[in-house]
């Protein structure tokens, strides 16, 4: 398998857990040192840690749950031992009783780890840009 299916794989994979709530899955396709930047979010996660804490506290008080989450639009640029995957994602939710449904555009930055894993170690999530028809 080449390079560019290495991390089309791991970013499938990663969707995959996401969508299914296999926390342990989804935490473990990020390294400790990964960083997070969610539109929705006022300021940036700067570590797995303290994603998984407020993912832990969204569940425990809000009664998070994804529902269903669709990949498309992929996109890989391979640079060296980093490699950007770009896609659009549609992404259903519960909180708080209510489903939520959201379409929106990702960057995952996957760092090749010495082990010859790819892991993501920053995520950028976006509004998708209004007036766009849905994929």
């Amino acid at each position: 398998m080449n390079e560019r299916d290495q991390v089309l794989k791991a970013a499938a994979d990663l969707v995959s857990a996401f969508a299914r709530n296999d926390r342990e899955a989804y935490f473990g396709a990020f390294s400790a040192d990964a960083s997070f930047v969610f539109y929705t979010l006022e300021q940036p996660l700067l570590s797995r840690d303290a994603y998984q804490a407020l993912w832990d506290t969204w569940r425990a008080e809000d009664g998070f749950e994804v529902l269903s989450c669709t990949s498309s639009n992929a996109f890989v640029s391979l640079q060296g031992d980093v490699a950007i995957f770009i896609h659009d994602v549609a992404t259903e939710l519960r909180m708080q009783g209510e489903q939520h449904f959201s379409q929106e555009r990702e960057t995952i930055v996957f760092r090749k780890e010495q082990q010859g894993l790819w892991l993501a170690c920053h995520e950028h999530l976006s509004a998708m840009p209004e007036g766009l028809p849905p994929p």
